[in-house]
């Protein structure tokens, strides 16, 4: 193993083992009982299921994500559709996002997090048609988006959907999808995300509430307030660590998705900037090891966008929690107390350093280019 793959493994070791401390921490009530135990119990059963699930990832050859990944989506999408049947799903604070097995839940939109760029990456690389084709240029790799963003709306979860379009234009952008399709998707798109924002009027107080945080304080929301206040409690050098006072009640989801404010206040600015130097060298690195994948590749392609998901999705919770970006329950990977999430994203890196290990077989078949959308794999007339 070279020297970029353990400084990767090892800064993922730091990540994990913190959040592992502080979901122990920031679960920790005004009226502290046994069920901090619990809290700290999950997380060590989905941390081993990940780690578990992360190093037989790790071990599948490209070959195997390219052909079983419009299965893996398929199934995906199976299962979005299931959580929405009544008894079969388990709703809770009005969205339906759940499967439930006793104590443990399982969320599926985190699974698409994985699922949808691995098919998208190889429904790119198995076309063979001209960019002027308006099915197969344009429509064509629009559809795993039409499949499962509708049932995550539906759910509802707006957050989740925008993410996973993203992360599908980002896999669109490396394949060399066309600049034009992506100024018409964006044509279309913004007004109709406009639109879902407006027929949902606890979409809006989120914006106006957003708004009120730099504009009018005395009418911000209680939990940007909050998260604020936590963040600013810290100082530079922070309480200590487990002497925190917000998350005692006064902060909510102190433990999921606003951990990072109650890193703010026991680790003080000095803690902040750790995280985020830390996830800085993860996607550094990352690219580092990406460079020496062939580039237009399903490993490419695949392996960049799986980790730029990844970091992205630790950066936005970090805007929420600064109030840099309208409030989303987005947890921060590997750090936040969740036990899909951490599984997923665990599941993710054992993915991306499989695909990007050393004498990894070409996944497309020689006879088919490389990079779909490219000009060059147009024939000529």
């Amino acid at each position: 193993m070279d020297h970029d793959r353990k400084l990767l493994l090892s800064l993922i070791a730091v990540l994990v083992g913190f959040g592992t401390l502080m979901v122990y921490s920031a679960s920790v009530t005004s009226r502290p009982t046994d069920f901090e135990q619990v809290y700290l119990s999950r997380h060590l059963i989905f941390l081993c299921l990940g780690l578990g699930g992360a190093m037989l990832a790790s071990t599948f050859p490209t070959r195997f994500w390219f052909r079983w990944g419009p299965w893996l989506f398929g199934g995906t999408v199976l299962l979005l559709a299931l959580v929405l049947v009544p008894g079969l799903g388990t709703r809770v604070k009005g969205a339906q996002r759940w499967f439930r097995l006793g104590p443990a839940s399982f969320q599926p939109s985190e699974l698409a997090k994985l699922t949808l760029p691995l098919y998208l990456t190889g429904l790119i690389l198995r076309q063979r048609y001209q960019v002027e084709s308006w099915w197969r240029g344009l429509c064509l790799p629009l559809l795993p988006l039409g499949l499962c963003l509708p049932l995550i709306l539906l759910e509802p979860d707006l957050g989740t959907s925008l993410f996973l379009a993203v992360g599908a234009m980002i896999a669109l952008f490396i394949g060399n999808w066309p600049l034009r399709n992506f100024a018409l998707v964006g044509i279309l798109a913004v007004p109709a995300v406009g639109g879902l924002i407006l027929l949902k009027p606890y979409q809006v107080r989120r914006i106006t509430g957003f708004v009120s945080t730099w504009t009018d304080w005395g009418s911000a929301p209680y939990q940007l307030k909050q998260s604020l206040v936590t963040l600013g409690a810290g100082g530079l050098w922070g309480a200590g660590l487990g002497r925190g006072f917000q998350k005692l009640s006064f902060l909510p989801e102190a433990n999921t998705d606003f951990v990072f404010a109650v890193i703010g206040e026991e680790l003080g600015l000095l803690g902040t900037l750790t995280i985020i130097s830390l996830w800085g060298g993860v996607y550094v690195l990352g690219l580092r090891i990406l460079s020496r994948v062939p580039r237009g590749s399903f490993e490419y392609i695949a392996g960049f966008t799986l980790l730029t998901q990844l970091v992205l999705q630790a950066a936005l919770n970090m805007a929420v929690v600064t109030a840099m970006v309208p409030p989303k329950g987005i947890p921060h990977p590997l750090i936040s107390y969740g036990g899909s999430n951490l599984v997923a994203t665990l599941l993710g890196l054992g993915i991306f350093m499989g695909l990007t290990q050393e004498g990894q077989e070409s996944s497309v078949p020689e006879e088919q280019p490389l990079t779909a959308f490219s000009e060059e794999a147009a024939p000529h007339p």
